[in-house]
């Protein structure tokens, strides 16, 4: 259970592997953030004509 132990996480280290105790990290999924709309502009109730 050491340095040379390839079943142990400080093995995987030291002989530069991966597996069950070592997984690989995945990469952070990017988000874009998304661009506000123009706002349109308010639409005023229609005078009614006498």
């Amino acid at each position: 259970m050491g340095k040379g132990d390839k079943k142990t996480r400080r093995g995987k280290i030291v002989n530069g592997s991966y597996g069950v105790r070592r997984p690989k990290k995945k990469n952070a999924k990017v988000v874009v953030a998304k661009k506000p709309k123009a706002k349109a502009k308010p639409k005023t109730a229609a005078k009614a004509k006498k």
